[in-house]
């Protein structure tokens, strides 16, 4: 980039003023964008040499802009946010990234296929206090991290667009996704509409992650004094992050005893302000996208951090109107490990655990105590639960039901409509949940569609059960069966291919893969089991 005033900023009100002061500071600021016109002509006044105009296509038919700033009220995000990408613009995006995870994610994924950066402006990732606290957690200085909450509380700024929770929470939940490493595994909401009916003034919202870790974030625009205050309690001490106070970071290094081993006693103790390097937040985040856009790298908040905090805002609004639900789509956040994706159509009981990777397709319902491992395809309409384990890589195709009783080892593939059973005898006026029968479906297995597995049956690991099929007995490894009642037709590889015939020392090579195979035992067919002398995949 020759120029390097390349962004542009839509947006120059109560939180864009703040953006055209630091974009014009770092001299990178090529064009402002307002529709009023009043504030154009007193910025244009106070920052002089960016264009000012109340027209959107200075920014978005302008060639040397590479980058815009969207600064504008959150039920604009998606619209601009989409102009900008089609335009061909690297985007920030000030937070929320949007007002629902469908909009969200249409904005990642575009994003990403048309190889633009999206980055949103969760700031507090970038106040050097945080930072310093989260060094603090991942060093053990804290002891093992029990309880999170924050109140965030204000009289000041009144929203008809969006109420209070998507306003001021988007702060601390980045946050405490960012001090826990992982999302919440359930979320749940209330609060109260005193100025706008339907737009919340207050709520508390209370989090639970499956390390055990709680939290609660507490947000108000109906406060009679200004207060932003995160605070971690640990088993050793407690830290307080204050954003009003001048020194900002405190450690308390309070203990509980426990007397004659019954009675907990607090033993309060001094606290002591912890130093940190001292810098503007809001310029390093922007420095940070600067940067990020120059050398195209990825933002530490890029677009899947923003649908990380739209899920559990989303969760949070639904529990505010008296629907439970688990964040859609919640997954860790550690570097490294991506959150699995879930349709917006999709359930996810609270309690379940889905691994990373994993994607959940429309109007699957995965139920509470189910866990699912890493990388698995969920089909469409799919059921699983309660209490099924699903090992990782399963494909699981549409119209599946998985009942309790039933488990799947790593790499299984369940086919279009395939049904398993959890009762040998079900009667509709007769309780027979203590009489469920367990199966096992073992590793690399196929299920075929329309196929049906009897309760209490194990299928042997990479066995294919052919379209259609009643199974009603154990499956031998590499077995290939078919038909009403299944049996057993032939033996298949572990890549899926029928294994054609045996020679003379019942020996037999995959004709796909070259995998050596050999048949033993004796006694008839049932005694018979193939052995893999050498798998090539």
């Amino acid at each position: 980039m020759t120029d390097n005033r390349f962004i542009g900023l839509l947006g120059l009100g109560y939180w864009g003023k703040n953006l055209l002061r630091n974009f014009h500071e770092l001299g990178v600021l090529r064009a402002a964008c307002d529709r009023d016109p009043a504030l154009l002509e007193k910025h244009g006044r106070t920052y002089p040499g960016p264009a000012y105009s109340p027209t959107l296509d200075c920014i978005f038919e302008d060639p040397q802009i590479k980058a815009v700033a969207i600064a504008t009220p959150a039920a604009t995000h998606h619209e601009f946010a989409l102009r900008a990408l089609r335009a061909g613009k690297d985007i920030f995006v000030e937070k929320p990234l949007s007002l629902t995870v469908k909009e969200g994610t249409e904005l990642v994924e575009l994003a990403r296929g048309l190889g633009r950066l999206l980055m949103v402006g969760h700031i507090l990732r970038y106040h050097p206090a945080i930072g310093k606290l989260k060094e603090l957690i991942d060093s053990g200085g804290l002891g093992k991290v029990q309880y999170i909450y924050s109140n965030r509380l204000n009289i000041g700024k009144l929203r008809t667009e969006e109420n209070i929770w998507w306003s001021f929470a988007p702060h601390d939940i980045s946050v405490m996704l960012f001090l826990t490493g992982m999302e919440p595994s359930s979320v749940a909401a209330f609060g109260g509409d005193y100025l706008n009916r339907g737009v919340s003034d207050i709520t508390l919202t209370t989090l639970e992650f499956k390390n055990g870790i709680k939290g609660h974030i507490f947000v108000s625009w109906l406060n009679p004094f200004k207060e932003q205050k995160l605070v971690v309690v640990g088993s050793k001490a407690m830290a307080v992050f204050d954003d009003v106070s001048d020194e900002k970071l405190f450690l308390y290094p309070h203990q509980i005893d426990w007397e004659e081993g019954k009675i907990p006693v607090a033993r309060r103790a001094d606290f002591s302000v912890i130093p940190f390097e001292r810098q503007e937040p809001l310029k390093a985040e922007l420095r940070h996208f600067i940067e990020c856009v120059r050398d195209r790298r990825r933002p530490v908040t890029d677009g899947e951090e923003g649908l990380r905090v739209l899920r559990i805002l989303e969760a949070a609004e639904k529990s505010l109107s008296g629907i439970a639900a688990a964040p859609a789509g919640r997954g860790r956040t550690s570097p490294g490990e991506a959150a699995y994706f879930a349709h917006e159509s999709a359930f996810i009981d609270s309690g379940a655990e889905i691994g990373p990777g994993t994607r959940i397709w429309h109007f699957s319902h995965v139920l509470s105590g189910t866990k699912i491992g890493e990388n698995c395809t969920i089909g469409q309409n799919v059921m699983i639960g309660p209490d099924v384990t699903v090992g990782e890589g399963c494909k699981i195709q549409n119209n599946v039901s998985i009942y309790k009783g039933v488990r799947l080892e790593e790499g299984v593939f369940c086919g279009p409509s395939c049904v398993f059973t959890n009762v040998y005898n079900p009667r509709a006026f007769i309780e027979r949940k203590k009489e469920f029968r367990q199966t096992l479906v073992k590793k690399g297995a196929t299920v075929g569609a329309n196929a049906t597995i009897v309760c209490g049956a194990t299928i042997g690991q990479y066995a294919l059960i052919g379209a259609g099929a009643l199974v009603r007995q154990d499956v031998p490894a590499y077995a290939l069966y078919a038909g009403v009642p299944a049996r057993r037709i032939g033996w298949v590889c572990k890549c899926g291919a029928t294994l054609k015939a045996f020679d003379g020392k019942n020996l037999g090579v995959c004709a796909l893969c070259g995998s050596t195979y050999e048949l033993r035992g004796a006694g008839g067919p049932e005694a018979e089991k193939l052995v893999p002398i050498e798998e090539r995949i």
